[in-house]
């Protein structure tokens, strides 16, 4: 997602009911948010699809490295040598899943 641009990227929730149909070309063509403002307030943020999605698939992976740290330092982690016997495993007797 591109960085937002303080003096084109913000617009008050009247501009938007206005010009939607420009403020939607405006997000798609530079792929930056346009935060909505009502009473010189934050209100919303209108995403390109795209971005959303890319977005949603960043938390995701982050959320799953997060997991991740928290099993290692719980002691669930699994070391290299055991994970890759239990991967060959896997692949060349088709044993079930871990």
């Amino acid at each position: 997602m591109q960085r937002l641009k303080i003096d084109q990227d913000i617009k008050t929730l009247s501009e938007v009911r206005t010009s939607i149909a420009n403020c939607i070309k405006q997000v798609h063509d530079t792929k930056r948010p346009l935060v909505i403002t009502q009473h010189g307030k934050g209100v919303a943020v209108l995403l390109d699809v795209q971005e959303y999605e890319a977005l949603q698939e960043k938390i995701e992976i982050l959320t799953d490295i997060q997991t991740s740290i928290n099993q290692i330092e719980n002691g669930l982690g699994v070391d290299h040598e055991k994970a890759r016997e239990m991967m060959l495993d896997r692949v060349i007797k088709g044993t079930p899943k871990i």
